[in-house]
């Protein structure tokens, strides 16, 4: 296969990239693995016992729970489409990961990632519905609009990872192979591209800035009304309940958009590929797992669905 030419470098067709993952020895590397490890374990045992309480508890088939358990469904699917491999490649000679396995990572990635910004904007505007439209929340959020609205979130995380995955992957590679990442990302793989990236850099800073811009004024709004709302309730008990909920989420929402923020939409912000691996540890490792946590803990619902859920199993 012919070899053509870009200036002074060479550009080759890539059937393979290597992903050199974090520096360091044995050692380093082997206490990174139990951390991946450790963090996947809890994200996987999290999640899932999110889904399945949702599920077979009918006093928490609500809209609230409904978003929630598809919350759990998306950290579960990105943080897999990530850590497995890299647990592998800790100890791997190789590091291999072939041009259409990368692309495949970061399609599902780019997918999943956006649809849970968005669904944690859906998320806010079914709280402000639920606390400052309570008359009318059952027929607004019924079951068949949850869903479309659910399936929308998924239709605007297919656009952008077909936007990003086309126009990351159609740039011609130099003949350096090799990511300075753990995973299939766009910025590491911009790195490598012997052609001009503006386009694609103006692409990943318009969409990245479109979702985390609209999520976060959609959240700001809903939670000022729901602020006034709430300092206009009578009952202290109902006034900490209904703030304990809304903390979970702005604490979820805060930590996600934060770290994608700096990640993707503030150019020059991450100064190296190593600070931007211990970011993206952040979003892909710790905050999947933490998202049950922080919904779990400060959710008496929860607390008691899963242990009516263990007396049950205790009786069985």
């Amino acid at each position: 296969m012919t070899t053509h030419r870009h200036g002074n470098l060479s550009i080759v067709p890539l059937w393979e990239f290597v992903l050199e993952g974090f520096r360091g020895g044995v050692e380093t590397q082997a206490l990174l693995f139990a951390l991946f490890l450790v963090l996947y374990i809890v994200t996987i045992v999290g999640n899932l016992t999110m889904i399945v309480v949702i599920t077979l508890d009918a006093r928490l088939h609500s809209p609230m729970y409904f978003f929630l358990k598809n919350l759990s469904f998306l950290d579960l699917c990105y943080s897999s489409v990530i850590t497995p491999n890299t647990l592998a490649n800790f100890f791997s000679s190789s590091k291999v990961i072939s041009f259409a396995g990368c692309a495949t990572q970061l399609c599902f990635f780019s997918l999943l990632v956006t649809t849970e910004g968005l669904l944690l904007g859906v998320m806010a505007y079914d709280r402000f519905m639920a606390i400052c439209s309570p008359l009318s929340y059952g027929m607004t959020m019924c079951p068949k609009r949850c869903t479309r609205l659910v399936l929308g979130t998924y239709c605007g995380g297919c656009l952008n990872s077909i936007a990003q995955t086309s126009l990351t992957f159609q740039l011609p590679f130099c003949s350096s192979n090799r990511i300075n990442h753990f995973f299939c990302d766009v910025p590491p793989l911009l790195q490598l591209a012997c052609a001009d990236t503006a386009l694609n850099e103006l692409v990943m800073f318009a969409i990245c800035g479109l979702i985390i811009v609209g999520t976060t004024l959609v959240v700001l709004i809903s939670y000022g009304y729901i602020t006034v709302t709430i300092l206009r309730m009578h009952s202290e008990s109902g006034r900490v309940k209904v703030f304990s909920t809304c903390v979970s989420h702005i604490t979820a929402v805060s930590l996600f958009i934060g770290t994608v923020f700096v990640m993707y939409a503030q150019p020059g912000a991450v100064e190296s590929m190593e600070q931007g691996k211990v970011i993206s540890i952040f979003y892909t490792q710790v905050i999947p797992m933490l998202n049950p946590l922080i919904y779990s803990l400060r959710n008496q619902d929860v607390k008691d669905a899963l242990r009516r859920l263990g007396q049950r199993q205790v009786m069985q």
